[in-house]
């Protein structure tokens, strides 16, 4: 059942540092042979950019201090949820982890930069679990 499956045999294996990060931002996974955990991988959070309302009031992942921030610097005149202005994210490497936990913000190791034993994994796709259309008599 294993989501991430590396597959040796056709996986694109023995790479530089250099041709993993070109993979990984092409939203390929890419993983190194030496890793001790099982299962570990890095991907890449591509740039965003979210409307400040949504910053404000779903964004889990931001402190209060940071959403006060937008919120009181967004224009007076105009009610929150009508606000345009977007906030932008940019892209950043992650690393899922072999307890399944994501680091958002991994960085690379002189090791890491330094390996050809980089690899790009293959992924099994999600299943389609959209109900069939149903056809109306």
């Amino acid at each position: 059942m294993g989501f991430v499956k590396l597959n040796k045999e056709s996986m694109e294996s023995n790479l530089t540092f250099g041709q993993a990060l070109e993979a990984v931002k092409q939203g390929k996974l890419i993983s190194r042979e030496g890793w001790n955990g099982k299962g570990m991988f890095i991907f890449m959070r591509p740039a965003d950019e979210i409307a400040v309302p949504v910053v404000v009031n779903q964004v889990k992942s931001l402190p209060k201090a940071v959403k006060d921030y937008f919120y009181n610097n967004s224009n007076p005149s105009v009610p929150l949820l009508e606000q345009t202005e977007t906030v932008k994210f940019t892209a950043y490497l992650c690393m899922k982890a072999a307890d399944n936990s994501i680091v958002n913000g991994w960085l690379a190791s002189q090791t890491d930069m330094l390996s050809s034993d980089w690899g790009i994994l293959e992924s099994e796709p999600i299943p389609d679990t959209t109900p069939a259309a149903t056809i109306q008599d």
